[in-house]
């Protein structure tokens, strides 16, 4: 198959500068591709539209270091079209006018055009908006890579021309053996003797975390300040443990990666597994997030999910976030655990939650429904003429403290949107709840 044109933005001195290990084994062809076997497997749906050279517009999302770029730049070596490789770090509207124009004038030859647009998600609407005309009229076929959720970041009408697939993180398996093919491929250290014990693998495979760029750093890392005894390069326990000393957390505040956290929290909690509650309260604290937003969010939970069950919990959420504001990190991740802690044990009860939804709904589809006037207030004459207040029943002048009085509108008379639950405290208050409901069914009582 015949090598497509491959045009790429180039830095003033990129030929010179030595290539890290990572770049130098870049795989060539799918035959030197590590991972995504769900999608480049033998018959899969995305190699077999690579080999047969019939690429559509398509998005590649997945976490760092899995494969997207080397994935599009095996594509630009596969395919008959022209390859256009283009970063949204550096590129504004100018620039994706320029590539466009050169698209168009290649369509005009009969020849098709790849663009292949690293980190797509970091274009705001309006550039991304000046790509659409032209993979509407197939000018080009777009290829973006982007490592966070494209439902949120690519905008729809381009989204729906484009074909999304899911890159998956490399398996601890598919890490060792592309760091074993780098001691052995030339490009690597194939020129060289490396020992390094089968557990150093093992150990690099799960620092890297399913990213195959991290992997390959951390080797070389290794064996540049490895022991060399003779023409032999030992890769001691004690090297890797240095370069591995320090492990950068997968987060971003603003990401994907930042709601699937705290949505790991808030369901640990409501699933009353404090393990696991507090270990995604680490992974956010310990990856930079505010602890006041963790907060807030524990605040949050305290009502939605355990409510009256326990009313305990609610102040507990409220002081922990107090402390958060008074003394901030590291020393408030003890409050944060006691509250998280609390709520996961917490009995539980969703009760007060459904209960504003429900009267949520009927609200906003009833926006017009007057305030029955009995319990409007009657601050003027005028107001009092017009029956403001008429027939008010002061509950703390009866004996029970209740009345018979109509609060809701006539359309809601029979409504009922808090139904309390039986765990914890909140059984007590279904107990006077069903109290008082039954005091206001008595006969005697209805005729008030």
């Amino acid at each position: 198959m015949q090598e497509g044109i491959h045009l790429e933005q180039m830095t003033l001195f990129e030929n010179n500068t030595p290539q890290p290990l990572a770049a130098r084994l870049r795989p060539q062809n799918l035959s030197e591709y590590a991972g995504q076997t769900h999608l480049l497997g033998p018959g899969k749906v995305l190699r077999r539209l690579i080999e047969s050279d019939q690429i559509s517009s398509m998005i590649f999302w997945g976490p760092p270091g899995v494969g997207k770029t080397t994935l599009a730049r095996i594509i630009a070596n596969c395919t008959k079209a022209a390859f256009i490789d283009f970063s949204a770090v550096t590129s504004g509207i100018k620039e994706i006018r320029t590539v466009m124009e050169q698209a168009e004038q290649n369509r005009r030859y009969g020849e098709k055009t790849i663009v292949f647009v690293d980190e797509i998600h970091r274009f705001n609407k309006a550039q991304q908006d000046a790509f659409l005309p032209f993979v509407e009229k197939g000018s080009i076929i777009l290829i973006g890579a982007t490592t966070e959720n494209p439902s949120f970041e690519i905008n729809s009408a381009l989204l729906s021309r484009c074909r999304v697939f899911v890159l998956k993180a490399l398996e601890k398996k598919e890490l060792v053996g592309l760091m074993k093919r780098a001691l052995d491929d030339p490009r690597g250290f194939g020129n060289m003797k490396v020992e390094m014990p089968p557990e150093l693998f093992e150990a690099a495979a799960v620092f890297a975390d399913g990213d195959a760029r991290t992997a390959l750093s951390v080797l070389e890392m290794a064996v540049l300040n490895a022991e060399q005894n003779g023409s032999t390069v030992t890769v001691s326990k004690e090297i890797l443990e240095q370069c591995i000393s320090k492990k950068s957390l997968l987060y971003d505040k603003k990401g994907e990666e930042h709601y699937n956290l705290i949505s790991a929290l808030h369901k640990s909690m409501r699933n009353s597994d404090p393990d696991a509650a507090i270990y995604w309260l680490a992974r956010m604290l310990e990856a930079g997030e505010d602890p006041l937003y963790v907060a807030r969010r524990v605040i949050r939970f305290a009502s939605e999910d355990v409510g009256l069950a326990d009313p305990q919990a609610l102040q507990t959420a409220v002081a922990a976030f107090h402390a958060c504001h008074v003394i901030g990190m590291p020393e408030c991740t003890v409050h944060l655990t006691q509250a998280v802690v609390y709520l996961s044990l917490a009995p539980k009860s969703n009760a007060l939650y459904m209960a504003y939804e429900q009267a949520r709904e009927d609200a906003l589809k009833q926006l017009s429904e007057p305030v029955p006037l009995v319990i409007r207030n009657a601050p003027t004459d005028l107001m009092k003429q017009l029956d403001y207040g008429k027939g008010y029943q002061y509950a703390h002048d009866t004996k029970e403290k209740l009345t018979n009085m109509q609060c809701l509108p006539d359309s809601l008379l029979d409504r009922e949107y808090y139904r309390p639950g039986e765990q914890g405290m909140e059984k007590n208050f279904k107990e006077r709840l069903d109290c008082i409901k039954r005091w206001k069914n008595l006969p005697e009582n209805k005729e008030k």
